[in-house]
């Protein structure tokens, strides 16, 4: 269920408010494009500053325009369980594949709360439950010992690895076996961790070279080491360029270059400053995305 090349895909927004046309328009970007899955409402998708309300009506809009073509791993992780547990629960009344949840933000549990947090959403749904660890934004790095614990509830199924750490993805590896799927959550790290055993990537350049990372997975699957290695290579400019700045914003103006979206980010995000967007542009026009 999960392999290849999955978009976390960002949130469109026009004057404030969810912009459903451009959404639909993107993710038939994406299918086209080739990509293997969606990620509606990551982080990425800018959840933290969506309402409840919202965050459903994305979901089940991703839900609808994908219509079973690619996987939908709905993000549905809080730093509050009981809101998790909803969130997750929605998701598969919904129609989505699985869910993606995020280690708790802020609260800054142990291992043993990040474990039980886990454990009480995978106790209360069915639905596939994809992990996601990224310390960088959650302050928390769960640790491969407990991913191991974790593989004893069936609804686990896989890992979002973005700590950028290739010897605690490995580790993962080496103690869950084929009980959990592992992802890249960081697109620098996706073709050394396919190497290692990882099965895809849950990415942001997907969203400006949907074509370009399911083909990088596509060759590496099909034993084509030098295809894989020549777009691994050639997508690092944008792997850099869509962090310039704080993620999504990097992305969602870039988008709005291909003339996609308006751009717009919710607060307390912001928009690109000039000399950032500058930079976007210059790499965006070499790779040929934009005149």
């Amino acid at each position: 269920m999960f392999k290849g090349a999955i978009t976390a895909i960002v949130t469109p927004f026009k004057n404030g408010q969810f912009d459903e046309t451009a959404y639909r328009e993107l993710i038939e970007f994406q299918v086209e494009g080739g990509i293997h899955g969606i990620v509606p409402c990551g982080t990425t998708g800018e959840s933290a500053t969506l309402s409840h309300a919202e965050h459903k009506r994305v979901v089940e809009t991703c839900i609808d325009q994908v219509k079973k073509r690619v996987v939908v791993i709905a993000g549905t992780g809080s730093n509050n369980t009981a809101e998790s547990v909803e969130l997750t629960q929605h998701a598969e009344a919904a129609g989505a594949d699985a869910a993606l949840m995020i280690t708790p933000y802020y609260n800054k549990p142990t291992q043993e709360g990040l474990y039980q947090h886990y454990k009480t959403v995978a106790s209360n749904t069915r639905i596939p439950i994809v992990v996601y660890n990224v310390p960088s934004r959650t302050s928390v790095n769960l640790l491969p010992e407990t991913v191991a614990r974790l593989t004893d509830f069936p609804a686990i199924k896989g890992i979002k690895e973005a700590t950028g750490d290739l010897k605690q993805c490995a580790k993962v590896l080496q103690l869950c076996g084929d009980k959990i799927t592992v992802l890249s959550g960081d697109d620098f790290t996706v073709l050394p961790l396919l190497a290692v055993g990882g099965q895809g990537v849950i990415s942001v350049v997907s969203n400006v070279a949907p074509g370009d990372m399911a083909g990088m997975c596509n060759a590496f699957f099909a034993g084509d080491l030098a295809k894989a290695r020549g777009l691994h290579y050639k997508m690092w400019p944008l792997m850099e360029a869509m962090f310039f700045e704080t993620n999504p914003t990097p992305a969602k103006t870039a988008l709005k270059m291909m003339g996609k979206i308006t751009g717009e980010v919710r607060q307390p995000l912001c928009l690109m400053s000039s000399a950032n967007e500058d930079k976007l542009r210059q790499v965006m026009q070499k790779y040929g995305l934009i005149k």
